[in-house]
């Protein structure tokens, strides 16, 4: 079959949809890595401009990866709703792109179109998007979920408050939630991504958020990011778990190297819902991705890598989450060289998806040998309010001491909610002011001397590390 599309007399071929859509993608360090990238910037230009002549119907008729050896794609094929892609369906790539961004375009026809969409469509269309593109369209369409608090209402931006530890030492993680709640973090989440993995430390690290949760009145949700399997046998042993985690990729082979497949998620996801823990909400789980897994794992197909983290949230819809992340610099600059990339790249999966249904947040990092700092992080973070992210991740002063990457500190997202005037979640807001903890103009204040004495009072700070 092929493509083609000339420019200034040279003719441009892509022998297939795959290449089509790798040669499209703006420049990344990982895709150069499996050798899929464009091999000059006229070459990625002429990629362009024949995905962009492609009708959106090509996606439901030509399969990245055969439905007959990999579930993922068998995934994609079952939640294709023909009526919600009737509005769509005579566009090509270009024209879907004008679609999107056209006034009329509004938050309630981007939601009825929501399951007419593929991955591979909004991964497509992306890659004919500029900058302020994924911002305008993003920030148009909203994904609203619940569980303790409501995450995704407009004018808001919540925060993963992420108190890792080294060694997983109780009176570790404690005070380091302590501290991000004292900065206003915490109400998407109180999050922990263990050192170990057994069922043990989990139920641990979970009864201990859940106690501090409790002593102190917090209307938010707590969870140990540990394995799936893990989460299963702690919540039959009668674990606290507010929501259900897992790293999830977009081929069956990426997730099979996470040690998961579709039942295993199924079964911790009724296993999740069962507890019935939520206050007015059953979004019981938590999905994290980012550019690259697939590739790491050599479980790619000769996918591009963003196409292939789009295909995650195939995978992450399919669940009703409350949260899903992409850690965009998480792997490294061999997936994502330096923060011009990585600012792209978490644009594009905030937008996926945002399009695919999903309350999408981003972690907001990058690693010591990127060629990255905080400048660009302050980029991303503000062009991503302007997106209407649904939440970001921050830590102690930016630096997570247990996974050894560079992130958002809490004051980061004080300034965005402050000088970019978003609030946090309704009932976290009434919260903070309750405590204290938000002056009357919506401000951080100084921890009252009676909130003091309440964290005090919960002992957590004095448990062993055992």
């Amino acid at each position: 079959m092929g493509y083609s599309t000339v420019i200034a007399g040279t003719r441009f071929r892509f022998d297939d949809l795959k290449t089509l859509l790798a040669k499209a993608t703006p420049e990344r360090s990982g895709d150069q890595l499996a050798g899929l990238a464009a091999d000059s910037a006229v070459e990625r230009l002429a990629a362009q401009m024949a995905l962009a002549d492609l009708p959106l119907r090509t996606f439901l008729a030509e399969e990245l990866i055969a439905s007959d050896e990999d579930e993922v794609s068998r995934l994609i094929a079952q939640q294709h709703d023909e009526a919600a892609f009737a509005p769509v369906s005579s566009l090509t790539v270009g024209e879907f792109r004008e679609w999107l961004l056209a006034p009329e375009t509004g938050p309630a026809e981007l939601e009825a179109v929501t399951f007419g969409l593929t991955p591979e469509m909004v991964a497509a269309v992306s890659k004919i998007c500029r900058v302020k593109d994924l911002i305008a369209i993003a920030a148009r369409r909203q994904v609203v979920t619940r569980f303790r608090s409501t995450i995704g209402l407009p004018g808001r931006l919540s925060t993963r408050n992420q108190p890792n530890h080294p060694t997983d030492a109780s009176a570790g993680i404690a005070l380091s939630a302590i501290d991000g709640l004292l900065m206003g973090s915490g109400d998407a989440v109180i999050g922990v991504n263990p050192a170990t993995d057994t069922v043990e430390d989990y139920r641990r690290i979970v009864s201990l958020l859940d106690d501090l949760r409790e002593h102190l009145a917090i209307p938010t949700q707590t969870c140990c990011l540990g394995h799936v399997t893990v989460a299963i046998r702690a919540m039959e042993r009668g674990a606290p778990v507010d929501l259900v985690f897992q790293s999830i990729a977009g081929s069956q082979k990426a997730n099979e190297g996470f040690g998961i497949d579709l039942a295993m998620l199924r079964e911790a996801h009724e296993a999740g819902l069962a507890l019935k823990r939520g206050t007015f909400g059953e979004n019981v789980m938590y999905f994290e991705t980012g550019q690259g897994s697939a590739l790491s794992a050599n479980a790619h197909h000769g996918v591009d890598q963003q196409t292939m983290e789009a295909r995650a949230y195939a995978v992450a819809r399919e669940f009703r989450p409350l949260l899903v992340n992409t850690v965009v610099g998480f792997i490294g600059p061999e997936y994502l060289y330096d923060g011009r990339q990585i600012l792209r790249a978490g644009l594009e999966d905030h937008f996926c998806g945002k399009l695919l249904g999903l309350p999408m947040g981003v972690d907001v990092c990058y690693t010591n040998h990127a060629d990255a700092d905080q400048n660009d992080m302050d980029v991303l973070l503000t062009l991503l309010c302007a997106a209407n992210v649904s939440f970001v991740i921050t830590v102690p002063g930016a630096d997570d001491v247990m996974l050894n990457y560079q992130s958002l500190s809490h004051e980061d997202a004080a300034y965005a909610r402050e000088t970019l005037g978003r609030r946090p979640a309704p009932e976290f807001e009434a919260w903070l002011r309750h405590v204290g903890l938000f002056d009357a103009a919506g401000r951080l204040a100084p921890p009252p001397p009676s909130l003091v004495a309440a964290i005090e009072g919960t002992k957590l700070l004095d448990r062993s590390a055992a």
